[in-house]
């Protein structure tokens, strides 16, 4: 039996600002697509209501993937992190990602980190 919602956002570690990291990743692939923020509120709706949802920091307010672009997130699966602090939330993202029309915001901007060693065979 499934805990009750507000059981389940009780959980969660959210930091200073009562907000916590939310990484979406494609649910079949596993690719990474994006990070957002969210507040209990909008973790809520994204649990209860089948569509991610995010808190804007710079708006102050509530916004879900696609309501403008049509480029929505339909979850497939939330889970939090062994500290409470993060969360992953699987999707099935419906066109691109990011808001610059890629279909991952981390897809272009490598940082060329130095490769750690290869493992023994």
């Amino acid at each position: 039996m499934s805990l009750p919602v507000e059981e389940r956002i009780s959980r969660v570690a959210f930091d200073d600002d009562g907000l916590v990291a939310a990484i979406i990743q494609q649910w079949d692939t596993r690719e990474v697509l994006m990070l957002g923020w969210m507040d209990a509120e909008a973790l809520r709706r994204t649990l209860t209501e089948g569509r991610v949802t995010f808190w804007s920091r710079s708006r102050q307010e509530y916004w879900r993937k696609g309501d403008t672009s049509g480029h929505i997130q339909l979850v497939r699966g939330a889970s939090l992190d062994c500290d409470g602090d993060a969360i992953l939330v699987e999707v099935e993202q419906v066109g691109a990602a990011c808001h610059t029309g890629t279909r991952t915001c981390f897809d272009g901007r490598d940082l060329e980190a130095e490769r750690g060693p290869e493992l023994p065979a």
